[in-house]
């Protein structure tokens, strides 16, 4: 029976805080927990989230996945602790740390996730910043993996904005040897540091592809993903964006220019008629329901190898 291993990074803060070899242990233990084969019990252990940015799937999928292991969780919002009155990050990292065995947050600056990082003496988890979404990443290679049992030869193509998404998967795709072709309108590129990251690990760099133009990027690929085209804290630029995306819906015919096989993904909430029709995500190449519950698996895995 396979069993987790220690990461030998403390903290999860960025998709590179794994290797290559770490992260895809940490999908093996994930689909060992999926199949029931793997049974791990962390009694006593607290897992604290602090979530400044609302959340169904990664609340949710954290806390199933603590309980899973025995543990519990306790959940914390600006409205219902001192954070929301400007309590210093510092101040409530170290008194966090002493309570909880693990923290996993979501919020807005991935400084101030480092932040809480420095101040910490246990073990932070980056459950999503508006650079970074590491944990979806988990998730979303998961589910490629199941599809495909390697990542030989897969070509995974994002359709839509160079959020946090794009970039953890432009990361992965990195670590894993997975050719990734990001398609966004002029001015929506992904963060030039994360591509520049991901340039130096890629053995080949043509494996990352950034264009603006969707039929290219998607024509011969395995996997089509998308995301909102205004993600939180961006409401007021949502008109705007609407404009800006006009072209860059996942529909049926953009679908038939990918490979026969190919599968489609989108992390959800999902605005159906916008970045994806309700056609493409309710027909039977649709993954995105598969992909959300990896997101409990994923983490439990995750979870385990920090934990132990």
């Amino acid at each position: 029976m396979l069993n987790p291993i220690k990461l030998a990074s403390k903290n999860f803060l960025s998709s590179l805080d794994t290797s290559c070899e770490e992260f895809l242990h940490i999908l093996e233990i994930a689909k060992n927990f999926k199949n029931k084969d793997l049974n791990i019990k962390f009694k006593d252990k607290v897992l604290g989230l602090i979530f400044d940015k609302s959340s169904t799937r990664t609340r949710v999928s954290f806390q199933v996945a603590m309980s899973r292991l025995g543990g519990t969780t306790v959940d914390l919002n600006p409205t219902t602790s001192q954070i929301g009155r400007g309590e210093p990050i510092r101040d409530t990292a170290r008194v966090l740390s002493r309570y909880c065995d693990v923290l996993a947050i979501r919020t807005f600056r991935q400084s101030d996730l480092e932040e809480y990082a420095k101040w910490s003496s246990k073990p932070v988890i980056n459950a999503l910043t508006d650079l970074e979404h590491p944990c979806q990443a988990l998730s979303d290679y998961m589910t490629i993996k199941e599809e495909f049992t390697d990542f030989e030869n897969v070509v995974l193509t994002f359709i839509g904005d160079g959020n946090n998404v794009a970039n953890s998967l432009i990361l992965c795709g990195a670590l894993l040897g997975v050719e990734v072709r990001i398609a966004c309108p002029k001015g929506y590129e992904p963060n030039n540091l994360v591509i520049n990251k991901a340039k130096k690990i890629y053995k080949n760099k043509n494996l990352l592809k950034i264009t603006n133009d969707p039929i290219t990027a998607v024509r011969g690929a395995n996997v089509l993903y998308t995301d909102v085209w205004s993600s939180m804290g961006e409401e007021n630029q949502k008109e705007e964006k609407d404009k800006d995306f006009n072209g860059y819906t996942i529909n049926t015919n953009l679908v038939s220019n990918a490979d026969k096989e190919a599968i489609i993904l989108h992390c959800l909430p999902a605005y159906r008629g916008k970045e994806i029709t309700d056609e493409v995500i309710e027909s039977e190449k649709s993954r995105i329901f598969e992909q959300a519950e990896n997101r409990m698996h994923a983490q439990q895995a995750l979870l385990s190898c920090i934990l132990k």
